[in-house]
């Protein structure tokens, strides 16, 4: 069991950074298993059929999926209460240490789709993945961070989070806005129905987990027979948690729940989603599908396009005096950090899994084959740039 740091931001760096290593071993497990003759297994694996039925209420689908739209949807639950915390109490409550990872996150979702889309531009088909390489993976970054040891300046590990927080949540926007199936008003409303229920419970002061878990299930099977993503209820749900508890002042449900939750998403569903997504045949791989618009847009998004809109988004707020460089880093360690963000791997995967959905295209294999060089690129040159930043700042 991890002992509870006394600081928030402390807890978190801790779990994020040793559930980042944890999510590396089992990525590359899962690429082992798919090029070794384990692969049919690791195929029947993510292609199991489950299926929950209650009454007229059927839900059926392959595990590949349970753990997309299930197991993520507690995932982006937990990053929901990590945003609340921080904007009520944490860093991003001091507007002043809002701007820069803001304005850098900001540039870290646009340039890369630039980009992917200059590179794909002319195939309708390919463009629908424009989103996969606007996404960080904090998980892996400061699993990177943590290789480098304890000089490593605080203020570099929360320029990072943060700006990580603001990326998730911009992933969060452009899933609900750009990949949803068709709507079905009718699930839409029993979901509305659950959002007026939790306001309520909040507004009067109930913090029992079982009624709020209670109420997310019910919004969760709403929003997945509505076609809007079914992982938008996590957020949602977060919002709605109270941050204190109205008979004890000093006890806060949400951080209760996000402490608790912390170990099962860094060592258990992350993995699990690593190890289930991350299974890539490379056997065959040629120059032809390297060069290939959809993995070469993405690869030179994550590379190219995060450390040009975060750098220079964040260079030109710095000499415009609209913020200033945080205490401890310097030029070198924040281009280094910038480069480290292109390690998209956890949400890149997820909004690829979304992305061709209504093309009728499987471009499963081309934005896999993408994420992984584009990650594993930036995740070795953001490691060289930044331990040199730190030999010369030592």
């Amino acid at each position: 069991m991890i002992e509870k740091p006394n600081s928030a931001i402390g807890q978190f760096l801790k779990l994020e950074s040793a559930g980042g290593i944890l999510l590396m071993v089992s990525a590359l497990l899962a690429i082992v298993v798919a090029n070794s003759s384990l692969a049919p297994f690791y195929d029947i694996f993510v292609e199991l059929p489950l299926q929950v039925r209650i009454g007229a209420l059927d839900v059926s689908k392959p595990l590949l999926l349970w753990i997309n739209d299930g197991l993520m949807a507690i995932f982006f639950f937990l990053v929901g209460m990590e945003l609340k915390r921080e904007v009520l109490e944490g860093e991003l409550s001091d507007r002043r240490k809002v701007i820069l990872p803001c304005l850098g996150a900001v540039g870290g979702m646009a340039a890369p789709a630039v980009v992917y889309l200059l590179i794909n531009n002319g195939d309708a088909t390919a463009t629908s993945g424009w989103a996969i390489p606007a996404a960080t993976d904090i998980a892996f970054a400061l699993g990177i961070l943590t290789l480098l040891g304890s000089r490593v300046p605080v203020t570099l590990k929360v320029f990072l989070t943060s700006l990580a927080i603001f990326d998730d949540l911009g992933a969060i926007v452009i899933i609900a806005i750009f990949y949803t199936d068709q709507v079905s008003l009718n699930a839409l409303m029993v979901a509305a129905v659950c959002v007026v229920v939790l306001a309520l419970l909040n507004r009067s002061g109930v913090s029992a987990r079982s009624i709020y878990r209670f109420v997310g299930i019910m919004m969760w099977v709403s929003m997945l027979k509505s076609g809007v993503h079914a992982t938008l209820t996590g957020v949602v749900l977060a919002f709605f948690i109270p941050m204190r508890d109205v008979n004890n002042s000093s006890f806060s449900p949400l951080k209760d729940w996000e402490h608790d939750l912390h170990q099962l998403v860094a060592f258990m569903i992350l993995p699990v989603f690593a190890f289930a997504n991350a299974g890539l045949d490379l056997r065959g791989v040629g120059v032809q599908q390297l060069t290939h618009g959809v993995p070469l847009g993405i690869a030179a998004g994550l590379f190219f396009g995060k450390q040009i809109g975060i750098f220079g988004i964040c260079w030109m707020a710095i000499k415009c005096k609209l913020t200033d460089m945080p205490q401890g880093m310097s030029w070198l360690s924040l281009y280094g950090a910038s480069i480290l963000c292109g390690v998209g791997f956890t949400m890149s995967l997820f909004i690829g899994s979304l992305a061709f959905e209504q093309t009728g295209v499987n471009r499963l294999f081309d934005e896999r084959l993408g994420i992984l060089l584009g990650s594993l690129l930036s995740g070795v040159v953001g490691y060289l740039v930044l331990r040199k930043s730190l030999r010369l700042q030592s």
